[in-house]
């Protein structure tokens, strides 16, 4: 059997990742306005968090500022603060065991688990033989 060769510094080739470039340095920006939604979006993710320096190549004088205009126009309603993501779960699957008694097991909302439940109500609280209907809708 044959045995592993070792390891050395010299078999890997140490890659230095290239540098991104600034979106403000490639356009000439000097000053990030927070009325530019344009721009600040460009700064943003899909879900409306703001990406990394390590992601738009900024450094870190320009993150501040796109940090800074970013949470301005939200507080002004340009920008949103979250993005709502609606999911679609699927249903419930049938094929594990109802927890009954469980803790953390929810109670059944609506009209899901009410069959077979009786309630008695009193004869005083039904009002049995009163006729609401008038003569009027008879004919």
């Amino acid at each position: 059997m044959a045995r592993p060769r070792p390891r050395r510094r010299d078999d890997r080739v140490e890659r230095k990742p290239k540098k991104r470039v600034s979106i403000l340095d490639s356009e000439q920006i000097t000053y990030v306005d927070y009325k530019d939604v344009n721009l600040l979006r460009r700064f943003m993710s899909e879900r409306a968090k703001i990406r990394a320096r390590r992601v738009t190549g900024n450094d870190t004088q320009q993150q501040r500022e796109i940090a800074r205009a970013i949470r301005v126009a939200r507080e002004m309603a340009l920008l949103p603060y979250s993005v709502r993501q609606v999911t679609h779960r699927s249903k419930r699957r049938t094929d594990r065991p109802e927890r009954d008694g469980a803790p953390g097991a929810a109670a059944p909302t609506g009209a899901e688990g009410t069959e077979g439940i009786e309630v008695e109500i009193p004869a005083e609280e039904l009002e049995v033989g009163v006729d609401t209907t008038t003569e009027a809708e008879d004919t």
